[in-house]
C-alpha cells in the first residue's frame, strides 16, 4: 500500500514511522527543516521506554514532487487546515484511494467531504500520543487503540495495514461514538494542559485539577447524550484520567501550540461543545472558560511576560 501523510508534525511524523515498516510512506509538510532532516538523516523516534529508532522514508514540503496514485491519504493537519489538506490530497490519490482523518476535534469528516466524495472518507481516531522536539526528531509520549469507523474490503486493507506496523487497530461501526468518546478526552487534557502549562499526567494526579476537568468532560457528556450519541465508556470522567495515566509524559497537542506562540484546535475541541451545546439547549460554561480562556492566550501570545 502506498501512504501519504499530509501533515507531518508530532502525530503525523509518529503515524509516518510505524507505517513506513509495513507500506511506502511519504511525508508532506511546509516545515522545511524537518522535511530535510527527515531526507538527509532520517526521522529519529524517541520511544515510551527512552530507545531511540531511526526511520527511513519520503518527505516533501512541495507534493508536485511525487508521483500520484497513492491509496490512502491519511490527515494529520490542524482541523482548521481540514479542507485545504483534503484538495492536496485529492490529487494524489489513486483513483479508489482514500482519505482518512485522524485529527482531533469534530468536524474534519464533513470538511474532507466538501472537496472528496462521502463514500472515500474514512473517519478514526487515536489514543497515541506524540511531541516533535526538533527538525527529524519525535518523541512518542503514550499509545493505546487507534479506532477506524466503517466496515468493507478498502476499511479492512487499511486496518492490516495498520496492525502489520504494530498499531493496535480496531474497527467500528458507530464514528460518531468514536469521535465523541476522543473529544470528550481532549476536552478533559488540552485546554487545561494549555493553561496550565503540565504535561497530561500532572492533570490526572492533581486534586485541584479535579474541578474544572470534571465540569468539562461533564458538560461534554451531557450535549453527547442529548444528541444521541453512545459513548464508547461507561464513565467518561474516568476515561480522561486512565488516559493521563497512560500518557503521562506527553505534552498536549494544545500546550505545543501555545509553547510555541501557534493557533490551538480549541474552536473544534471545547468551541465544539459550546456550539452544539447551545443547539440543543445544554449549558456549557466550563467549556466556554476554557474556550475563551485559551484564545485570549492566543491572541496575547507576543505580548507575555516573562
Amino acid at each position: 500500500m502506498r501512504i501519504v501523510i499530509i501533515g507531518a508534525g508530532a502525530m503525523g511524523s509518529l503515524f509516518g514511522a510505524f507505517l513506513s515498516s509495513a507500506a511506502e510512506v511519504c511525508l508532506v509538510d511546509p516545515y522545511e527543516d524537518h522535511v530535510q532532516a527527515i531526507a538527509e538523516k532520517g526521522l529519529t523516534l524517541e520511544g515510551i521506554d527512552g530507545t531511540a529508532r531511526t526511520y527511513r522514508l519520503s518527505a516533501v514540503t512541495d507534493p508536485g514532487e511525487i508521483q500520484p496514485g497513492f491509496d490512502l491519504a491519511i490527515l494529520f493537519t490542524k482541523s482548521y487546515l481540514t479542507e485545504s489538506a483534503a484538495r492536496i490530497a485529492l490529487p494524489l490519490l489513486g483513483n479508489k484511494g482514500r482519505v482518512l482523518t485522524l485529527q482531533n476535534g469534530v468536524g474534519n469528516r464533513e470538511a474532507i467531504a466538501s472537496v472528496v466524495r462521502e463514500d472515500r472518507v474514512i473517519a478514526g481516531v487515536t489514543s497515541h500520543g506524540g511531541t516533535l522536539l526538533g527538525p527529524g526528531r519525535i518523541r512518542h509520549g503514550g499509545q493505546g487503540p487507534t479506532h477506524i469507523g466503517g466496515s468493507g474490503e478498502a476499511i479492512e486493507a487499511v486496518a492490516g495495514v495498520f496492525r502489520a506496523a504494530g498499531i493496535e487497530t480496531r474497527l467500528s461501526e458507530d464514528v460518531d461514538s468514536l469521535l465523541w468518546g476522543k473529544l470528550i478526552i481532549n476536552v478533559g487534557i488540552n485546554a487545561l494542559a494549555a493553561l496550565l502549562r503540565v504535561p497530561n499526567g500532572v492533570l490526572g494526579k492533581t486534586p485541584e485539577c479535579e474541578p474544572m476537568m470534571a465540569g468539562a468532560v461533564a458538560e461534554a457528556a451531557a450535549v453527547a447524550e442529548a444528541l444521541g450519541i453512545h459513548l464508547p465508556y461507561e464513565n467518561p470522567l474516568n476515561q480522561v484520567k486512565a488516559v493521563c495515566e497512560k500518557t503521562a509524559a506527553n505534552r498536549a497537542s494544545m500546550l505545543q501550540d501555545i509553547l510555541r506562540g501557534a493557533r490551538t484546535e480549541v474552536d473544534v475541541i471545547n468551541g465544539a461543545v459550546v456550539r452544539e451545546g447551545r443547539a440543543v439547549g445544554i449549558p456549557t460554561p466550563v467549556n466556554r472558560f476554557l474556550w475563551e480562556t485559551v484564545k485570549a492566550l492566543e491572541a496575547t501570545s507576543k505580548d507575555r511576560c516573562g
